[in-house]
């Protein structure tokens, strides 16, 4: 397990010994593609962190309808603020691939926190990061439309877990399906169909499956 926290930006400045000594809290767990980890509104009770795999942070209305949040992969870590302020979840959790995860509880976890400064800074910086990508989705949702925001996030996958293949093409790696892609970039499916079509005339887009590959040289 060393080995898979080395690995995760958040524990970049531990030795081996401190390493190992998170080691022996955690857990690790798969979950299979469509697993829930946690839902919104349950009690906070466990830290993650993905050492490989996708998960998607979404939220729900009243009418079923999700709002993706996030994609977290390999490195990235979550569940932090239910555990740092002893509320509900504000999101759901679920594998969007088959994942694997390092768990940590609540007890362990704020154990962490008291003894590693490095890592407090690092969740404080992360909880900013993705404070900063909320202000930017509501923007999104205020000044763009709808296509455009449908381009903004087919990029943004692609510059966050995307392959790059030579100079301008670049292959998008997460297992979306076209309801998830929708969800991202808060449309409805049938106008994500209708500019991934526009961007495949334009030859700017290569679709197979849920599989993408994004000419960036041209959006």
């Amino acid at each position: 397990m060393i080995e898979s926290l080395r690995v995760i930006p958040l524990f970049s400045n531990l030795d081996d010994f401190q390493l190992q000594s998170i080691a022996n809290k955690c857990t690790t767990r798969t979950y299979k593609a469509g697993t829930i980890l946690f839902r919104e509104n349950e009690p906070g009770t466990v830290f993650y962190l993905v050492v490989s795999g996708a998960v998607k942070i979404y939220t729900s209305n009243r009418q079923g309808e999700d709002k993706i949040m996030s994609i977290l992969t390999a490195g990235d870590s979550f569940g932090e603020l239910a555990l740092l302020d002893g509320k509900p979840r504000s999101a759901t959790a679920q594998a969007i691939e088959e994942t694997t995860v390092i768990s940590l509880a609540l007890r362990s976890f704020q154990s962490l926190l008291k003894n590693h400064f490095d890592i407090n800074l690092n969740i404080l910086k992360q909880l900013s990061s993705r404070l900063r990508e909320t202000n930017q989705q509501v923007h999104d949702l205020t000044y763009m439309d709808a296509k455009q925001r449908v381009v903004k996030n087919l990029v943004k996958l692609a510059n966050d877990h995307g392959n790059r293949i030579g100079t301008s093409l670049v292959r998008i790696q997460i297992n979306l399906n076209y309801d998830e892609l929708s969800q991202l970039a808060g449309v409805s499916k049938p106008l994500v169909f209708q500019v991934l079509n526009e961007l495949q005339t334009k030859r700017i887009l290569t679709v197979s499956g849920n599989k993408f590959l994004l000419d960036l040289t041209q959006v």
